[in-house]
């Protein structure tokens, strides 16, 4: 699906991190005067949930300055994976030397602004997953997934968002057999480009963008370039990937 317009954004996370996880509801502490409290039972998880992942339930050590100071908007506990979905987008020399020419007159605006490493259009929110939940999280996924064909990504979809929302449903009713926060009510499907620590959009709407949009429009072949073909959806969940090919 062809994408024309350059959008800026702010997020209260970092891309792979958000605040909307599973929370348990913590007791009241309270008892009746002269009795003590009853001990709390902790129920065994069954082996056969256990060994579906023969590693660690430990998820990577966060480390704020691995990436450019963005910090986590949930505490890290142990068991608890940051899970993200979305379909990845495989950027080409042609749209490696496009954003070679935007990023550096964006820079001009916001000199902390700093590349994307890797390109994808969300179809999810971050949410948090007990280890043990990966796999069946995953397998409900893939199962949603079967029935949909490819589609085509760019800078921020102009056509094809029908299909998109559709995809997101179905994300959205995995997310629902799990507890976890859907996506946004209202979305818009980019591509994000560059990121920055702080909020930005003051410095880069209005004249910024407007100059960012023509020099995409002025590129050459853009509106070839600026589509793509996709065959999988994938979901990231802490350090592991897995991939859901489409029809």
């Amino acid at each position: 699906m062809s994408a024309a317009p350059l959008v800026g954004y702010s997020s209260s996370g970092s891309e792979d991190e958000s605040e909307d996880g599973m929370r348990t509801r913590p007791g009241d502490g309270s008892h009746r005067r002269g009795h003590s409290p009853l001990p709390r039972q902790r129920f065994p998880v069954p082996d056969s949930v256990l060994n579906m992942f023969p590693g660690t339930e430990e998820g990577p050590e966060d480390d704020s300055t691995k990436h450019g100071g963005r910090v986590r908007t949930f505490p890290h506990e142990r068991g608890n994976w940051a899970t993200h979905v979305y379909v990845p987008y495989e950027a080409k020399e042609e749209f490696l030397d496009l954003l070679d020419v935007l990023l550096p007159h964006a820079q001009t605006y916001v000199p902390r602004l700093v590349r994307m490493e890797a390109f994808h259009l969300s179809l999810s929110q971050s949410v948090v997953l007990r280890h043990h939940w990966i796999l069946p999280f995953v397998q409900a996924l893939k199962a949603r997934m079967t029935s949909f064909h490819r589609t085509f990504i760019g800078l921020e979809v102009t056509s094809g968002h029908a299909q998109f929302l559709d995809l997101v449903s179905e994300v959205d009713r995995v997310m629902e057999e799990f507890n976890l926060t859907t996506f946004y009510q209202d979305p818009s499907f980019h591509l994000s480009l560059a990121w920055c620590v702080g909020d930005a959009r003051l410095q880069l709407e209005g004249q910024c963008l407007q100059e960012l949009q023509a020099i995409v429009d002025g590129f050459e072949d853009a509106e070839v370039l600026l589509r793509v073909h996709t065959e999988q959806v994938r979901c990231k969940s802490g350090n592991k990937f897995f991939s859901m090919p489409l029809k």
